[in-house]
């Protein structure tokens, strides 16, 4: 099942953005919170939780960080951000899809249509990315790690559990399955007692849009001005920057 890295595109693209943001820290935070704030304070009953748990612990966010977003999002002092995301295009047919957290949902629309428009690009409704990407469930296993060992014996025992593809690399292990079998996926994983270093639902596409650096330099600012948006959790492009 081995193939041509998805994740390691995405990956390069995201390290690319996180490595000269400072705000990562408190999106990391921000989803804790969301998480309690919809599925409860117990990790072992919310998923999501122990996902972002998970998540902040291979970004070496402190735990007493965590247990503190955790405690203030279960009191009456936490905030209620609501979750909403945008889709729409850049110059030359580059599709952007935001995923944002808000308290202010006025603003982040107010901001997110700013962008588009300064840059040259266009605010689309939503489901008009559809075609464009698809959600996948990822999951990081980092070696070693002694199940990791044989390979095609993980590979059988995933299938059962909606592995799509499995993908080694130099220090890790890249499993895929749907956006529908995260959920099953993890919960085998948990029990197969394998550590996870991170995981994610993902917006891989299904098609790029392939231009050289200079072309791509204006589309590059307009996904920069994005991420400096404190209401823009994640996002998703299918730019691919020629060499």
């Amino acid at each position: 099942m081995a193939g041509h890295s998805k994740w390691a595109n995405i990956k390069h693209r995201k390290g690319a953005q996180d490595a000269k943001k400072a705000k990562i820290f408190t999106r990391v935070i921000k989803e804790i919170s969301m998480c309690v704030r919809t599925g409860g304070s117990d990790p072992s009953a919310n998923p999501r939780l122990r996902t972002a748990i998970s998540n902040a612990k291979s970004l070496n966010i402190p735990k007493d960080n965590v247990a503190r977003a955790i405690k203030k999002a279960d009191g009456a002092e936490g905030i209620n951000y609501q979750e909403v995301s945008f889709e729409g295009y850049a110059p030359q047919g580059v599709a952007v899809f935001l995923e944002c957290a808000t308290d202010n949902l006025n603003r982040t629309v107010s901001n997110v249509r700013a962008i588009f428009n300064k840059f040259g690009g266009r605010l689309d409704k939503n489901g008009a990315l559809d075609f464009i990407f698809e959600r996948q469930g990822i999951f990081i296993l980092k070696k070693p790690q002694a199940q990791l060992a044989d390979l095609e014996a993980l590979e059988m025992t995933l299938i059962d559990h909606g592995l799509e593809q499995l993908e080694p690399m130099e220090d890790e292990i890249i499993v895929y399955t749907s956006f529908e079998h995260f959920g099953k996926m993890q919960q085998q994983l948990d029990a197969m007692k394998l550590e996870v270093h991170r995981s994610e639902l993902e917006r891989i596409p299904l098609n790029t849009v392939s231009m050289d650096a200079p072309s791509a330099a204006g589309i590059l600012k307009m996904i920069d001005k994005f991420e400096d948006d404190e209401d823009v959790q994640n996002l998703y492009h299918n730019l691919e920057i020629s060499s």
